[in-house]
C-alpha cells in the first residue's frame, strides 16, 4: 500500500511529489476473523434435520392387498399423480363406468389442500383447538404431541392412498407429502399405481369415450 504526499518546492509554481511506502500489518485481522468465525459457530443454532414418517408398500403382495382391503371405502381417498403436474383423486372405490367420478385438482393450496382439509375436517378442528390450548399453556408440549398423534390415528380419520405414474415428478410427490402434514393426515401410504387407475386417468381425459367403447 502506498501514499503520496505533496510538498511545496522552493520555487513558485513548482512542487515536488515524495512517495512514501506504507506497510500495513494484517496479522491482527486474521486473529479477529478467527474469533468472529468461532463466535458465530458457537452461537448459531444449526438446522435440525426434519424427518417424515412414510408408510411404504410391503414387498409381499398378499399383505399389501389385505392392508388395502381393511381401509373403509367411505374413509379412503386416492391421489393419482400424473405427468405435466396433473393430479387426480377419487373417494372410496373407483367407478370405471363413470369418468366423472374421478376428479382433477392441482397442487396449489386451493386445490388438493382444500380437498384434504374438507375430508379431514374433524381432526383438523381438534388439532386447531389443541394448538390454542398449548399457546394458553393449558397443556404441555409433550401432551400436545401425544394428543395430536391420537387424533390423527383415530378410526374416523381418512386414509390417503398415494399412487404416482412414471411420468410424475419427484417434486409433485414431495408436495403431496407436505400436504399430509399440513392437513394433519395421520394415515397415508405410497403404493404402486394399478392399470385400472391408469385407465381412469385416460378415460377422464377422453371424457368417458374409453368406457363407452368398452360398453359397446
Amino acid at each position: 500500500m502506498s501514499a503520496e504526499v505533496q510538498e511545496s518546492g522552493g520555487k513558485r509554481g513548482k512542487s515536488k511529489q515524495k512517495k512514501i511506502s506504507v506497510r500495513v500489518d494484517f496479522t491482527p485481522m486474521v486473529d479477529m476473523n478467527m474469533l468472529l468465525i468461532t463466535f458465530f459457530m458457537l452461537c448459531t443454532t444449526l438446522n435440525i434435520p426434519q424427518t417424515m414418517e412414510i408408510s411404504m408398500p410391503s414387498n409381499d403382495k398378499d399383505i399389501t392387498e389385505d392392508q388395502q382391503s381393511m381401509v373403509k371405502a367411505s374413509q379412503a381417498i386416492t391421489l393419482l399423480l400424473g405427468g405435466d403436474n396433473k393430479l387426480y383423486y377419487y373417494e372410496g372405490e373407483p367407478n370405471y363406468k363413470d369418468y366423472s367420478s374421478l376428479k382433477q385438482t392441482s397442487y396449489a393450496a386451493s386445490g388438493v389442500r382444500d380437498v384434504l382439509l374438507h375430508k379431514n375436517a374433524v381432526a383438523v378442528n381438534k388439532v386447531r383447538a389443541l394448538k390454542q390450548q398449548k399457546l394458553d399453556l393449558v397443556i404441555t408440549d409433550d401432551e400436545f404431541k401425544k394428543q395430536v398423534s391420537e387424533i390423527k390415528s383415530a378410526k374416523d380419520t381418512p386414509t390417503v392412498i398415494i399412487k404416482a405414474t412414471d411420468d410424475a415428478s419427484y417434486e409433485n410427490l414431495v408436495d403431496v407429502l407436505d400436504e399430509m402434514q399440513i392437513c394433519n393426515i395421520g394415515k397415508y401410504v405410497i403404493t404402486d399405481i394399478a392399470e385400472g387407475d391408469k385407465f381412469l386417468m385416460k378415460n377422464f381425459d377422453a371424457k368417458g369415450e374409453l368406457s363407452k367403447n368398452l360398453a359397446e
